[in-house]
């Protein structure tokens, strides 16, 4: 997105699965983004809660919980604190975690893991997604329950996560593309955050790492992979 903001004022851009496009400055509001750039934002930042709580749901004895997250990143702050926000009420002792680099994200969650009670969430970033199979394969070695902000974690080995529809994202996206090429300009096209959301659930790795997921919460899911 920077590098098309940067490219151009005045051709229209569409973007999708952005999380933070004010914070980042690509657009001046939501309402009104101003300029040649709108689109559609991942998800909101109290979606950090509703992994916590999950996360809780699925391993109701995690009292410890380490927090992947860029913390160069306005939005891996962000949501880091979205997720403090609530975990005192849940019982839940937090650990700050970068991804900057393999190296980090290894000794760190290896560090982490040594003691017990513990879990992990991942949130939304750049570098959790380029770091994915080593993060799934860490948290599978050290038998750590953990929630992903997106279903390619589950579909590649992680337990369980909850995350807007990219599917659905791209559609609407696609939808704003059509209106811009008839005429609307995208400076008045509001950026809109995603509307549907889906939970992914891996039983194998739960049966791995010697979690039960209870029938409340498979039978939410969208996905259940067996």
């Amino acid at each position: 997105m920077q590098a098309l903001q940067q490219a151009t004022r005045n051709v229209p851009v569409v973007f999708a699965l952005v999380i933070d496009p004010v914070g980042a400055g690509y657009v001046a509001s939501l309402a009104r983004p101003g300029g040649n750039i709108t689109g559609f934002t991942l998800f909101d930042y109290g979606i950090g809660a509703k992994w916590l709580q999950l996360l809780k749901e699925i391993a109701p004895r995690v009292s410890r919980v380490g927090v992947l997250r860029d913390p160069t990143a306005t939005s891996g702050t962000a949501q880091f604190g979205a997720i403090q926000a609530v975990s005192s009420s849940l019982g839940v002792e937090l650990t700050p975690i970068g991804v900057r680099d393999a190296g980090e994200i290894e000794h760190s969650i290896t560090d982490f893991a040594r003691g017990s009670t513990g879990g992990l969430i991942v949130v939304g970033g750049a570098l959790a997604i380029v770091h994915r199979k080593l993060i799934v394969t860490l948290a599978a070695r050290h038998k750590l329950p953990a929630v992903y902000f997106e279903r390619f974690y589950v579909t590649a080995g992680g337990l369980a996560s909850y995350g807007p529809d990219q599917v659905d994202q791209h559609r609407q996206a696609a939808s704003y593309v059509d209106r811009i090429l008839k005429g609307e300009k995208a400076a008045d096209l509001p950026v809109q955050a995603a509307t549907k959301y889906e939970m992914a659930i891996n039983l194998k790795t739960a049966k791995a790492i010697g979690l039960t997921i209870p029938q409340s919460v498979l039978g939410r899911a969208d996905v259940v992979i067996e």
